[in-house]
């Protein structure tokens, strides 16, 4: 399962590695915190879970603008 990493195609499937990274660190982190898997679990450890999603094409990339309001602190908010 993990082979499939080495593959360009899972990496194109959303325009590069830091993004493919960054895909599977946010899935990992919502199966950590208890979401239920998109794709049976057979035994797979969540890494497993989260590159057979990405192969099944269940994740997505939601490239929606982000309000500046919402991705800005407030001029009295520490940024830490």
């Amino acid at each position: 399962m993990i082979d499939a990493l080495k593959s360009e195609e899972i990496v194109e499937k959303f325009g590069g590695r830091f993004k493919l990274t960054a895909v599977i660190q946010r899935r990992l982190v919502q199966l950590l915190e208890g979401a239920r898997p998109m794709v049976e679990r057979d035994g797979r450890t969540d890494l497993e879970v989260v590159i057979q999603e990405i192969l099944e094409d269940k994740l997505e990339i939601d490239d929606s603008p982000v309000e500046e309001a919402e991705a800005l602190p407030a001029a009295d908010e520490p940024l830490l």
